[in-house]
């Protein structure tokens, strides 16, 4: 056989379009899912690592560290196959949306907690002085601006997360890449599969270059 043939056989390739379209439909699910819990779960985690007690602080630095230093894939094995073993059963959904959100959470407070730090002292000086509660301050003053900043790593680390979303074909979710998978021993091609990174090419390319504007708009912003 051709390398056409091996690899870019059309008929195949056409045959497979169906079902890459629905593990594309669950990836983009699953990929939204997770930003849509992990993002405000990372606010939430950076907030409680710079303004909560000691102990609670330091709860949240393990956190941060752990969920930072392990691989996704080991995250989520963990909690697919070991979590039954202590009486806690989830589906491959619930498993992969908890293991890609708890992730992105821990990266999303460091990336948080670089862009309040960034905020001068002072603003929370002048809060003060007119009489603004912290939490007050933290809402209108404070948050607003260090958002701003961390719009550009946020969205690197939301197109990240949703490449990540390959990994759950691990515990048999069906998104793109088990989708292909399971296409490629139907047709005995691997041709599925390179529909499946031309698919993620498609949807992937845009977002990548949303960050390089989004980025490229920050900086002439901060000058």
């Amino acid at each position: 056989m051709t390398l056409l043939d091996t690899f870019f056989n059309g008929q195949v390739m056409l045959s497979a379009f169906p079902a890459l379209m629905r593990g594309l439909f669950n990836t983009l699910l699953l990929g939204l899912m997770s930003i849509g819990i992990g993002v405000p779960a990372g606010l939430l985690v950076s907030l409680v690592r710079l303004y909560a007690p000691k102990p609670i602080r330091l709860l949240a630095i393990v956190y941060i560290d752990i969920f930072r230093a392990m691989p996704i894939l080991v995250v989520l094995i963990l909690i697919y196959y070991a979590l039954p073993f202590v009486g806690i059963r989830l589906s491959s959904w619930s498993s992969a949306v908890l293991a890609f959100s708890l992730v992105l959470a821990a990266y999303s407070a460091e990336v948080f907690r670089s862009g309040i730090e960034s905020i001068p002292k002072g603003q929370f000086e002048a809060a003060q002085a007119l009489g603004l509660p912290f939490v007050l301050t933290l809402r209108k003053v404070v948050l607003p601006q260090a958002i701003r900043l961390v719009i550009p790593p946020t969205t690197s680390n939301c197109v990240s997360m949703f490449k990540d979303t390959s990994l759950a074909s691990a515990v048999a979710l069906p998104e793109l890449l088990k989708e292909a998978n399971d296409a490629q021993a139907l047709y005995a091609n691997p041709s599925p599969l390179i529909g499946a990174a031309l698919v993620y090419l498609a949807f992937l390319w845009p977002m990548v270059r949303l960050v390089g504007y989004i980025e490229k708009r920050a900086k002439a912003a901060a000058r």
